[in-house]
């Protein structure tokens, strides 16, 4: 291979800063963020109907292993998320974040679809729960490369000053599809009853997943590139190390050994983020009616009205992030975890409304510190070239700790008796936090790592360049001030030795 040779780093200009156009980053978090919203439509409805599931593709078992197998099958695909985090992860580096984006929410699209179309244990004996499995592994493999790729392709169109806040809406597509989940299976309850809602009505929530994909797909095959990614393939070709069709593969060798600590961050921050959200709004529903003998529709609104309050804050969350900081959030929000998490269980077992309101309020709003900076941080920590792999591949191992919550938390209460497992576990859960949050490095306000910086307007783009140099400026006077201290000690040593004089 031929050896260039290293050039100076030629002077930041204005015309080197990215202009985002505001049209095209408004689709772009539309698009991204409803792909997130049916992927947590689907682990609503599951949720919110793992009973009636576990009583279809397990009628035999007690009620107590009905409700462990239906979301043992909720937790097994996050086995297979790795691999379509590394499949999804390299494609998304050589073809792009569209492309790959486009493909993971058809596949989804048409898992979810099929699970509708599943027939009970009762007609067609122990295939029925292997089917639902096979569609729940397609999920799982779709979904591998479903988040990352949108955290990305949101954070790669975002400014750098406004990043938290428009990463922010990714999670508040979650949060409104897992809404809109819940939302449904309570009309279907009231409109169907019952009974017909156990016989079929279960099926109508699985079947929307098809038309929300078809949407989610032509939002996003009408996008283009990011212009991160545009910027690093423009570079390479600029430069004539590759061409269009064929760049230079990373090693997933070399991402684990030079990355170490960005993946080791990303997956601290994954795993106190994801087991939040699962302990919350997938296995709380389960929690309050089967342990606690709590009114099913009860427990379901005011999940959902704690839902709807997490809508409100969540972008409140991002908006902020971007004044103050990414870490304050994450410290705050583990610290928040460890010593209030007990106490907020003391609340929902307290078989009051207002209590347990509270008590998940109080779960929800530490939940809001993760998802409200998660999504703009993540992107940050890794340079444009294995964004994607780096990302994928770290947020899947860590999911797969996340998404076994539901059902060892199931297991460990069944298994002691104890109603506040569920608290120690998130306690546990919060050190994890504290520690990622205390070696994780500032995001805010600041380019993606290897990329150019980005800007809303030429006003703005101008207010960065002059505050690039200002920091400049100031790092050479700190240079300078630490080449005087070093002369000075540099010239005391030379006065204590006769032969240096």
């Amino acid at each position: 291979m031929k050896k260039t040779k290293k050039t100076r780093n030629k002077p930041l200009n204005i015309n080197d800063i990215t202009i985002i156009d505001d049209g095209k980053l408004k689709k772009a978090i539309t698009a991204a963020a409803l792909g997130n919203a049916m992927e947590w439509f689907d682990f609503g409805v599951y949720g919110f109907l793992a009973y009636i599931l576990g009583q279809v593709f397990f009628p035999d078992a007690s009620p107590s292993v009905q409700m462990i197998a239906a979301l043992a099958t909720f937790s097994v695909p996050f086995l297979v998320r790795p691999l379509g985090g590394v499949v999804f992860g390299i494609l998304g580096d050589k073809f792009g974040r569209q492309k790959v984006l486009s493909v993971t929410i058809i596949i989804m699209a048409i898992s979810t679809f099929c699970i509708g179309l599943i027939p009970s244990y009762a007609a067609i004996g122990i295939w029925a729960p292997i089917l639902l499995l096979l569609a729940k592994l397609a999920q799982g493999f779709s979904i591998g490369g479903e988040y990352s790729g949108a955290a990305i392709f949101v954070a790669e169109y975002s400014p750098d000053r406004k990043r938290g806040f428009m990463g922010s809406w990714l999670d508040f597509g979650s949060i409104a599809g897992f809404l809109l989940g819940a939302g449904f299976v309570v009309l279907l309850s009231s409109l169907l009853g019952e009974a017909r809602l156990h016989d079929w009505g279960w099926r109508i929530p699985f079947f929307l997943a098809l038309p929300l994909g078809f949407i989610g797909l032509y939002l996003r095959h009408a996008l283009e590139e990011t212009p991160a990614f545009q910027q690093h393939v423009d570079n390479l070709e600029k430069n004539e190390k590759i061409n269009s069709d064929h760049q230079p593969k990373v090693s997933l060798k070399e991402i684990a050994t030079k990355y170490w600590k960005s993946l080791a961050v990303c997956v601290g921050l994954v795993i106190v983020t994801n087991v939040t959200y699962y302990m919350l709004l997938t296995y709380m529903p389960s929690y309050l009616s089967h342990n606690l003998h709590y009114s099913a529709d009860h427990g379901l609104l005011i999940i959902i009205a704690i839902m709807v309050g997490m809508l409100f804050v969540q972008p409140a969350i991002g908006l902020l992030s971007d004044k103050i900081g990414r870490k304050p959030f994450v410290i705050g929000g583990s610290i928040g975890l460890l010593l209030f998490t007990y106490p907020a269980f003391i609340m929902i077992n307290s078989d009051m409304v207002g209590f347990i309101f509270l008590g998940l309020l109080v779960l929800a709003i530490l939940l809001n510190c993760f998802i409200g900076v998660m999504a703009s941080i993540l992107p940050a920590i890794f340079p444009t070239n294995v964004r994607y792999s780096a990302l994928a591949i770290s947020f899947n191992i860590s999911v797969l700790v996340a998404g076994a919550t539901p059902t060892a938390i199931a297991w460990l209460v069944e298994t002691t008796g104890n109603l506040y497992m569920p608290a120690f576990y998130l306690m546990v859960v919060a050190v994890i936090g504290i520690v990622t949050g205390l070696k994780m490095k500032e995001t805010a306000n600041k380019p993606l790592r290897g990329a150019t910086p980005a800007a809303s307007d030429r006003s703005e783009a101008k207010q960065i360049l002059s505050e690039h140099y200002d920091n400049i400026e100031q790092k050479v006077e700190d240079i300078e001030q630490q080449l005087k201290e070093l002369e000075k000690k540099r010239q005391d040593l030379i006065d204590q030795h006769p032969k240096l004089d």
